[in-house]
């Protein structure tokens, strides 16, 4: 395959593209089909598996909540045993099975009005942000991290249990002395929420809660706006009961990465001037300032111009990203940057890594084989884009942007093979997905995000029966 022009790049990002107008009525998307009846069982399960985390959360403490509760919707404690543990599975895989019977019903045709289906979203996002996180303690962590700095402190140098008090105690007992691995800009935010709640760590907690859906939806109002398909776009992002479950109820700021992401994707595709470039590199350099692993979007962007040998603008957007990465790093020190080595070695279940832990203990050693770990799993990411790429290359040839397919293929490269993957990690890849045509590898991207969320969701309790 040759490589694009740079006259190809800055041709119109789709085939035809779709005009804009306002109403229900404007939305150019596919006719039903007949037969194409709103898929009942499917929404019924999407809805009660939200539903039932919404009850986990109210009848919080529990294992798979804080150890506080949130004062605005409470129930009766569940009972200590494997009562929520069950439920928190069943919610789980209400939730992806209720989506994958929604996706199902889009391909035959299905189109509910987009509107409704993002008031849903919203209507699920204020409930889940009325309850105690559920299924990660790490809010509590980010809680902590923006009391270090609000109280002065650095939180790249001080853990929370350095900090003490009622923030520490809600961090999970494994982050307890691990200092923040997230950007500056994540502090933040974090830090500007703590401000606010002082030394009421559930108030701060709330208002990062608060956050963090207002920037969820603000991402599926985004990806509405700019995709051909805005029933699938709703779908994959706004209304996604698997992932309101995982980064709304949980508070997970890897929302603010998808938004980043959005933004630059929206940018890039009308991209038709130099200064066009600077924005790309700046909401880049943003994308990085709230997780570091956002750079995978960075290079799947820009793969691309690499392959045009567009130095003309790639030497805009790179410097225009690199400068940002500065400014944000400037006041703080590259010091934030060493929690992450410590973090890079850590392996995650399941994991195919973790076999080769275990297999590697007594033989070479876990020395040698968390090196081996370290050198072989970003060729094994690699060879998993190449493949993705090729692949959907192949069915959907001209029917979506290259830069989109190369970003995506990275993205979900990147979450089968690393060896550290949480649920709320698929948040850089689910944004690619809504703007792209539908692919078998959205089935891939939903069974992975629904096994992890299966593995993970003892809200830093571990598992207990």
């Amino acid at each position: 395959m040759s490589a694009p022009t740079s006259d190809q790049l800055s041709a119109p990002p789709w085939p035809q593209p779709r005009k804009q107008s306002r109403g229900p009525a404007a939305e150019r998307i596919p006719a039903a089909a007949p037969g194409s009846a709103a898929p009942v069982g499917a929404i019924a399960l999407s809805v009660a598996g939200l539903l039932l985390l919404v009850l986990i959360g109210a009848a919080a403490p529990n294992d798979h909540t804080l150890d506080s509760r949130m004062p605005l919707l409470a129930l009766p404690a569940l009972p200590v045993g494997g009562t929520s543990t069950f439920l928190t599975l069943a919610a789980i895989a209400a939730q992806g099975i209720g989506l994958l019977g929604l996706l199902r019903a889009a391909a035959r045709g299905w189109r509910p009005p987009t509107r409704r289906l993002l008031g849903a979203g919203a209507v699920g996002a204020l409930l889940l942000c009325l309850v105690t996180p559920v299924g990660s303690a790490d809010v509590a962590s980010y809680a902590a991290y923006g009391r270090i700095a609000a109280l002065g402190g650095s939180p790249y140098l001080t853990a929370p249990a350095d900090l003490g008090g009622g923030y520490a105690r809600l961090v999970s007992s494994s982050w307890q002395h691990t200092p923040s691995v997230y950007g500056p800009l994540a502090t933040w935010v974090q830090q500007l929420a703590a401000t606010i709640g002082g030394d009421r760590p559930m108030l701060t907690i709330w208002l990062l809660m608060l956050a963090n859906a207002a920037v969820y939806l603000l991402t599926g109002l985004l990806l509405v706006r700019i995709a051909p398909d805005r029933t699938r776009a709703a779908l994959l992002w706004a209304a996604n009961p698997l992932l309101l479950g995982q980064l709304v109820g949980g508070g997970h700021l890897d929302t603010y990465m998808a938004l980043f992401a959005a933004c630059a994707v929206y940018v890039a595709l009308r991209a038709r001037h130099l200064w066009h470039e600077v924005l790309i590199g700046v909401l880049l350099g943003l994308t990085c300032g709230v997780k570091i692993s956002a750079g995978l979007l960075a290079v799947g962007l820009s793969w691309p111009l690499l392959r045009a040998r567009d130095w003309r603008r790639l030497g805009v957007r790179v410097p225009a990203a690199v400068l940002t990465l500065v400014a944000l790093y400037a006041p703080v020190g590259l010091g934030a940057l060493d929690p992450l080595s410590d973090a890079s070695q850590m392996v995650s279940v399941p994991s195919l890594w973790q076999l080769v832990r275990w297999a590697g203990h007594s033989f070479p050693g876990p020395a040698v084989t968390a090196e081996l770990t370290s050198v072989t799993w970003p060729l094994l990411m690699l060879l998993f884009a190449w493949l993705i790429h090729r692949e959907f290359t192949r069915r959907h040839a001209g029917s979506a942007p290259p830069v989109l397919v190369a970003a995506f293929a990275l993205a979900l490269g990147w979450l089968l093979a690393a060896p550290w993957c949480m649920p709320w990690y698929a948040a850089l890849a689910w944004p690619l997905a809504a703007l792209l045509p539908r692919a078998r590898t959205d089935v891939c991207l939903l069974l992975l995000t629904l096994a992890l969320a299966l593995c993970h969701n003892t809200g830093g309790h571990g598992w207990s029966w």
